[in-house]
C-alpha cells in the first residue's frame, strides 16, 4: 500500500463488527477511524484529507447509509465507498451501485474477501488516468487548470499565481468546507499561522474574478469561523 498508511473509515453501528474490521485493517496497515451512527459518519466523509476507502452500512441509526452516500457525492466526495450490509437484495445492491457506491458486500461476510475488494478499489482509485479533465466552468468562467488560463467569454482573466493556486484548491476540493489552516497549510505551504485577513484578503481579491457580484458571494461560501466551501 506504500509507505504512508491508507485511511480508512467504517461506518457501522454494530460494535463487534465494527471492532473487528478496525482491528484486522489494522493489522494490514491501514489508519482506521470509526463512526457508529450516519449523521457522525456524514461528518466524517466531510472532513479532510479525504479518506482512500469507506466501509458503510446501510441500516444506521439517525441517518441510513444510502441517505450517507448521496449527500456525500452531492457534496463532491469521491473517497471510494464499499457498501457491507445485511440488506443484499439486487435492488439494494443497485441502488448502492446507482448512488455511487464502488462495491457491495452482503452480510455475513468473508473478511478475506473484503480485504481483496478493499485493495481492488485502492488499486482502480489510485491508477492513473489516461486522461483528466483540467477544463472546469466556474460559474460563467472557464479554467484551464493545466495552462493557469481562464475566461469569461472572450475576455480572458488574470490570475496571480497564489490566486490560481487558492482555486484549484477549492475545484480540488468542491463542496467542501475548507479551512484558513488548510488553505495556510496546503496553498501557503506554512504551518505557523499568519493573519486571517492575509487568507481572507486574497479570496476577496479571487472573488471579484470570478463571482457576478463579490459582494454576494455564491461561488466561494463563507463558513463563518472556519473558513470556505467551494460550491462552483
Amino acid at each position: 500500500m506504500g509507505s504512508q498508511a491508507k485511511r480508512m473509515l467504517i461506518i457501522e453501528d454494530d460494535p463487534d463488527v465494527g471492532f473487528s474490521m478496525e482491528a484486522i485493517f489494522g493489522m494490514e496497515g491501514f489508519d482506521v477511524d470509526r463512526a457508529l451512527d450516519g449523521v457522525t459518519g456524514l461528518e466524517k466523509m466531510m472532513t479532510l484529507p479525504p479518506f482512500d476507502v469507506v466501509l458503510l452500512d446501510i441500516n444506521l441509526p439517525l441517518k441510513g447509509g444510502f441517505e450517507i452516500l448521496r449527500e456525500a457525492r452531492q457534496r463532491g466526495v469521491d473517497s471510494p465507498v464499499i457498501i457491507v450490509s445485511a440488506r443484499g437484495r439486487e435492488e439494494d445492491r443497485l441502488k448502492g451501485f446507482a448512488l455511487g457506491a464502488d462495491d457491495y458486500m452482503a452480510k455475513p461476510f468473508n473478511i478475506d474477501e473484503l480485504a481483496l475488494r478493499v485493495r481492488a478499489v485502492l488499486r482502480r482509485s489510485t491508477a492513473p488516468q489516461e486522461t483528466q479533465d483540467h477544463i472546469v466552468r466556474i460559474g460563467n468562467v472557464v479554467v484551464d487548470l493545466d495552462s493557469h488560463a481562464a475566461w469569461h467569454g472572450h475576455r480572458s482573466i488574470a490570475f496571480t499565481t497564489l490566486e490560481f493556486s487558492i482555486l484549484r484548491y477549492f475545484v480540488q476540493h468542491r463542496g467542501r468546507t475548507v479551512s484558513r489552516r488548510q488553505l495556510l497549510r496546503d496553498v501557503w505551504g506554512m504551518s505557523d499561522e499568519v493573519a486571517t485577513r492575509t487568507i481572507d484578503r486574497h479570496v476577496a481579491s479571487l472573488r471579484k474574478k470570478i463571482e457576478v457580484d463579490p459582494a454576494e458571494p455564491r461561488l466561494i461560501e463563507t463558513v463563518y469561523g472556519v473558513g470556505y466551501k467551494f460550491l462552483g
